[in-house]
């Protein structure tokens, strides 16, 4: 096989999986222009058009779904082949790309990285920031990071965290204005800030357990956002009560910025968990980085 021709299915795959250009380009480390030419030159030599391109989407056409389907196991056999090199190097090598909430990166990559640094220098980290659930094969990552409830049946699953515990907060000037809350359902009379998920668009409950008793608060939303750090900002601007996570804000509590209301309604729940394909092979590299990630106990 050319060179060329080689080159230009490489380009196929990539594009076909990230259904972009660019993000494809970014993947293989060309620049957009340079990807359509070699794609216009695959498909010159097969003679067949093999993406439906439009100025939103990028789709392979029924041939190149043919193709797409015959290649990916090649090209996940050259992918094998290629890993299984690491198991000559003393230290293992190549990029892990991770997608995970941003409460998830702070929480738990953040901590690590100078350790990654230092004992792996030959490993790479590709961070992406998503609230919502991402699904990982499709986006082109090698994990995510979630909290447990969240996680797939389809995925292994590695714990990377303790429990974790919410936190109702605000400033002491919105409690001086407006009161304190007893009870959650207390919140209904306050000044609450909302949360909508991005994955369902739906406005989260926020959800309370003392004992047996569960409760399920579908507080009045004077400010809706979809980021717990920007949550976080307006409640320390005074805008209303908020939830985050205990250990997001723990710094703020110690300094009397916000402090904290029905804390014995919010028990623990389950932490953060790594997530990855449930299949048999693994780069070195990302069992690198479970194993430092993975949580004790």
């Amino acid at each position: 096989m050319k060179k060329l021709e080689l080159s230009g299915l490489a380009a196929f795959v990539a594009i076909a999986n990230e259904r972009s250009f660019r993000r494809a380009a970014a993947r293989l480390g060309v620049t957009p222009p340079t990807l359509s030419h070699t794609m216009r030159e695959l498909e010159e030599q097969v003679g067949l058009r093999l993406l439906n391109r439009t100025t939103r989407n990028v789709s392979p056409t029924e041939a190149g779904e043919h193709l797409l389907a015959r290649l990916m196991p090649a090209f996940t056999d050259i992918d094998a082949a290629l890993e299984s090199l690491n198991t000559f190097r003393e230290q293992p090598r190549g990029l892990v790309r991770i997608n995970a909430s941003r409460s998830a990166i702070e929480l738990v990559l953040l901590p690590h990285l100078g350790r990654l640094a230092r004992d792996y220098p030959g490993i790479s980290l590709e961070i992406v920031a998503q609230e919502g659930f991402a699904n990982i094969v499709e986006q082109g990552f090698d994990a995510g990071i979630r909290l447990g409830e969240d996680l797939h049946n389809d995925m292994r699953a590695v714990r990377v965290s303790p429990d974790l515990r919410l936190a109702i907060v605000a400033t002491p000037e919105y409690f001086q204005c407006y009161g304190r809350p007893d009870t959650p359902s207390d919140l209904l009379n306050h000044r609450c800030i909302g949360w909508r998920k991005i994955s369902s668009g739906e406005l989260y409950k926020w959800e309370f357990r003392q004992g047996d008793k569960i409760l399920s608060v579908a507080v009045n939303s004077s400010l809706i956002l979809d980021d717990g750090r920007l949550m976080q900002q307006a409640a320390l601007a005074h805008a209303g009560i908020a939830f985050a996570i205990e250990d997001e804000v723990a710094e703020h509590l110690a300094t009397g910025r916000l402090e904290r209301v029905l804390a014995d309604w919010c028990p623990s729940f389950p932490g953060f968990y790594l997530y990855y394909p449930n299949r048999r092979n693994h780069p070195v590299a990302l069992t690198t980085v479970i194993d430092m990630l993975r949580f004790p106990g």
